[in-house]
């Protein structure tokens, strides 16, 4: 086969699957808010979910963000999004993981007043996203109502986005999403000795 030949073919074949991806595209007609879950052993939920953050201000729309266990390291994603002014409202409600707090209904209070600013965020008109950060771990470890947080997500009001994130994602979670990405574990370089650094972990 010439190269023009080979040329040729690729083209025609690049002809047909345009045609069957414009097709499936024309299917889709569906606008609606969604909730999305981030879960799963592998690194990059929370980064993920600030990524979708600032494609959303990059749209010129609001992002609400809560963390329900990070608190005792300051994050640098924070300041970042903090150039932008009144677009992002931020609440660093947690006070770190529960082997740092020891106590239980600590944590538990700490969960319920994060769960309460979400809700805030949730029925203000002017948010597009909200990321309830870490919330997942939250569930797992019973320190909120899981049925009245599903409830709760599932009656959020039109077009609004949130984004869960944290391993161990519930399956009525998962059952209620419209989107859930598990990020796999292949290797981590914390199980090499590295620590946490600055501009990777936070």
């Amino acid at each position: 086969m010439t190269e023009i030949e080979d040329n040729e073919r690729h083209r025609a074949k690049m002809a047909k699957r345009k045609a069957v991806q414009d097709a499936e595209v024309a299917e889709k007609t569906i606008e609606k808010g969604l909730l999305i879950v981030h879960t799963g052993p592998g690194k990059g939920k929370s980064t993920a979910a600030f990524g979708l953050a600032l494609r959303m201000l990059g749209r010129g729309k609001r992002v609400g963000v809560v963390q329900f266990i990070k608190g005792a390291w300051h994050t640098a994603e924070r300041d970042a999004l903090a150039a932008f002014g009144d677009q992002v409202s931020w609440h660093t409600m947690g006070e770190g993981f529960t082997w740092e707090t020891q106590d239980r209904a600590r944590d538990i209070a700490a969960a319920e007043r994060a769960w309460a600013k979400s809700l805030e965020l949730m029925a203000d008109a002017s948010f597009s996203l909200v990321i309830l950060d870490e919330l997942n771990i939250a569930l797992r470890y019973e320190y909120l109502d899981l049925a009245a947080v599903v409830a709760a997500l599932g009656a959020r009001r039109d077009g609004l986005h949130v984004v869960l994130t944290g391993r161990n994602a519930k399956p009525e979670l998962i059952a209620a999403a419209d989107l859930v990405t598990e990020m796999t574990l292949v290797k981590h370089h914390f199980a090499a000795g590295v620590k946490a650094q600055p501009g990777i972990e936070f």
